[in-house]
């Protein structure tokens, strides 16, 4: 990474790209924007940019003809104007009006979606994980570099105040030499079952809800969420929650590309359709000398209370971030300061659209969250090829493997590969 800034150029300067051409010289230049995905997170994102001063979500989008009438009844209701419906995120590409272009579709979609956003001229705010697959996220990161555009990926704990001032504490030594970051994140999810084939439901165009993905059946217990747990589409709890706290680990660390990815761990909870892990503890060794480690229960909620999100051990103590908070302990874990802070979408939302002005730079430009990101793929990689994955430092990419490198990228269904 680059040389460790002062608290002050930290907080205030952290991330983006200084070249990259403004929509105005204005902050007061009207923002219009058009949101991919009508699941959970993208009619929270688009309340989001339309509570935003001078902002207009100009469209929401999804393949399900239900789920996005009710997403732009619903910001019609909150006092906005009423955005267009469509189903096919093309035509919000199509439009020349739109500025900025948001993915919360599946995670299948959001590096594909977003590398044809950003040929079209639009800047790009994707959910994390960033991509599906490590070679979707180095497509992703050189289209941002080709078409000259602000893309931030949806790690908003980027943009807490408080999550940052952690972060620069940690840099400024607050603990001494940090060199161990272990994450956590634990849910009582329950058996998604044996699904059944038949025709999808009316009102559903689950041809273009797989896309680029090769094509499989629908199945009955596939959609709304739980294609999280299948490899065509998702990746695992590791890049549905694990990738926050990662990225939380790498960023404290001031760490770039592992060394070496353990992984342990599998379908344990139920005997079921899920591809991916329940159980799964990575670790992650860097080359600067320090480590991470991240622990996800997605059937399980322990009966003990997790100490942080995110907690840094150094040679003079620790550092918990909880939350918008943290905390700072003695080498003894007794507690010496305590900050608490807001979270949520605003903060995160209101860079990328100050950035996309040139207002100021972004904090989490898409490099950074294709590098946490990747940690994640590299996670997985771990697990399905049974063994540690040794990494070359200097890129990420699986040194000298090729039976860990045939997991690098993915098949795609004809027409639907990325090109950059």
């Amino acid at each position: 990474m680059s040389p460790v800034p002062d608290r002050r150029t930290f907080l205030g300067a952290a991330g983006g790209l200084a070249a990259v051409p403004r929509l105005s010289a204005s902050a007061n230049t009207r923002l219009v924007v058009g949101v991919m995905g009508m699941g959970t997170r993208g009619p929270a994102l688009a309340r989001a940019f339309a509570a935003l001063p001078n902002t207009e979500v100009a469209y929401v989008c999804d393949v399900d003809a239900a789920r996005v009438g009710q997403a732009a009844d619903a910001l019609a209701k909150d006092g906005r104007p009423r955005p267009r419906a469509v189903a096919d995120f093309r035509r919000v590409l199509d439009d020349k009006a739109v500025d900025a272009f948001v993915c919360a579709a599946p995670n299948h979609w959001h590096a594909p979606a977003s590398i044809l956003a950003c040929a079209a001229g639009k800047h790009v705010y994707v959910e994390k994980p960033c991509s599906h697959n490590p070679r979707e996220g180095e497509l992703l990161v050189a289209a941002a570099r080709k078409h000259g555009r602000r893309v931030q990926m949806g790690n908003q704990r980027r943009s807490w105040p408080k999550v940052r001032e952690a972060v620069a504490a940690l840099r400024e030594g607050v603990i001494g030499r940090v060199y161990l970051a272990q994450g956590w994140y634990a849910a009582a999810r329950p058996s998604i079952g044996t699904g059944e084939a038949k025709d999808p439901p009316a009102g559903l165009d689950y041809d273009l809800w797989q896309g680029p993905a090769p094509r499989r059946p629908f199945r009955s217990n596939v959609l709304h969420y739980n294609w999280h747990w299948f490899w065509d589409w998702g990746n695992g709890e590791l890049g549905n929650n694990g990738v926050h706290m990662i990225d939380l680990c790498r960023w404290g660390l001031g760490a770039d590309y592992p060394a070496r990815v353990t992984s342990a761990g599998g379908r344990y909870r139920y005997k079921d359709d899920q591809e991916t892990p329940d159980t799964h503890v990575v670790g992650f060794d860097f080359p600067n000398g320090s480590t991470a480690t991240w622990e996800g229960l997605s059937c399980n909620q322990p009966p003990r209370e997790k100490p942080a999100d995110v907690l840094f051990l150094g040679e003079t103590g620790s550092l918990a971030i909880a939350g918008g908070g943290y905390t700072v302990y003695d080498p003894k874990g007794k507690p010496v300061r305590t900050e608490a802070g807001p979270g949520g979408d605003a903060a995160h939302v209101a860079n990328f659209a100050a950035a996309v002005r040139g207002d100021e730079p972004l904090n989490s430009e898409i490099e950074e969250g294709h590098k946490s990101t990747l940690l994640c793929h590299l996670g997985n990689i771990a697990h399905r090829a049974g063994r540690s994955v040794r990494c070359d430092p200097k890129t990420g990419r699986t040194a000298d493997d090729p039976a860990a490198m045939k997991l690098w990228a993915r098949e795609y269904a004809p027409g639907w590969e990325p090109k950059v």
